[in-house]
């Protein structure tokens, strides 16, 4: 069942390469735009993001606070401009891909950080997420030191992260400010142990969904490299 939803994921991934990746990475090759000045700029982008949302900026004014997601978009796209550019120049590189990884973590931790510092999360449901991103990374890196491919496995790898990550504060952005305009003042309210500032409902069930989600991918590809190993031996 697993290895099917993998399949299908792999098959899905290229389709949106093809529609909405060739036309900005011909750009970027046009331009002589290196893979690691583009993980540079992805990492950049994540990190103006993160440090927004520390400050508050998604609640300053609808007019601004679409920036935010914004940033986070672009920064997830760089972060896939940046492989494709370096296969279609032939510049794959063990030096590229160790600072690509290593760039894409501390993209990944600066924001959990930004949402710890501007109180969309408390310090413990932080670290929760910290870890659980963390062992993401680590299990594809553990399973593929055993000769284990584990390209597209996994519900919630990067990109999809990226994208659960914008829509989550998007419509947080949305709800706060159009709730606020029909009714005087926005739905929120206040939930200890989960955020450290009343947070709209809609961030609440996104942000509960985003652990179960991160959970769930940990196991798959626990099991699905549990099974690989397993076949190899017999």
């Amino acid at each position: 069942m697993i290895e099917t939803e993998d399949t299908e994921k792999r098959v899905r991934q290229k389709e949106f390469s093809v529609r909405y990746i060739d036309r900005p990475v011909d750009f970027l090759i046009r331009h002589n735009i290196s893979p690691n000045q583009i993980s540079f700029i992805g990492f950049f982008c994540s990190l103006l993001a993160a440090f927004l949302i520390g400050i508050g900026w998604i609640y300053y004014s609808m007019w601004v606070a679409w920036f935010v997601p914004f940033l986070i978009g672009l920064g997830g796209a760089f972060d896939l401009f940046d492989g494709e550019v370096a296969r279609r120049t032939d510049k794959e590189s063990k030096a590229g891909a160790f600072l690509d990884s290593n760039l894409d973590r501390l993209s990944d931790a600066l924001f959990i950080i930004g949402l710890i510092y501007g109180g969309l999360v408390t310090f413990f449901l932080g670290y929760v997420l910290l870890f659980l991103v963390i062992m993401i990374s680590y299990t594809r890196s553990r399973a593929e030191n055993e000769g284990v491919k584990m390209k597209g496995v996994g519900y919630m790898e990067r990109a999809e992260r990226v994208v659960f990550l914008l829509f989550a504060t998007l419509i947080e952005m949305w709800f706060y400010f159009i709730s606020g305009f029909f009714l005087g003042e926005p739905i929120i309210i206040f939930v200890p142990f989960i955020t450290q500032i009343p947070v709209t409902p809609v961030f609440l069930i996104a942000i509960l969904a985003y652990v179960l989600l991160l959970i769930y991918t940990i196991a798959q590809r626990l099991v699905f490299t549990f099974k690989s190993l397993n076949r190899e031996s017999n």
